[in-house]
């Protein structure tokens, strides 16, 4: 939903940006819920050469608990900004690093 300001320009609304962040948020969760890039990511990152069976699993139930989980808007303000000053539902690099460490406190766990 946008709202228009007083220059008549269209505005984001808060909802729009959190809902736009929730959604490339979530859609990274879901790759991750995908056992093979998981175990990729954890090989590529952390060097390990094998996850067990079990740490997976508990890995991906953790994961979806984050599905479910309301965005951490202080974790997130910095690309909220963003879209806000930019009126632009574009996300940059740089951001990317918030969406992937949102999910390594998560691994960091069974490390």
């Amino acid at each position: 939903m946008e709202k228009t300001n007083i220059t008549g320009v269209a505005r984001l609304s808060e909802e729009a940006i959190l809902d736009h962040v929730r959604t490339i948020r979530n859609n990274l969760i879901k790759d991750f819920l995908d056992e093979r890039f998981l175990i990729n990511h954890f090989s590529e990152v952390y060097h390990l050469k094998e996850l067990t069976r079990v740490k997976v699993e508990f890995i991906k139930r953790d994961l979806k608990e984050m599905l479910i989980h309301p965005v951490d808007t202080v974790h997130y303000k910095e690309v909220m900004n963003q879209i806000r000053q930019s009126n632009s539902l574009e996300a940059t690099e740089q951001h990317e690093r918030l969406f992937y460490e949102d999910v390594t406190r998560l691994f960091k766990q069974y490390m």
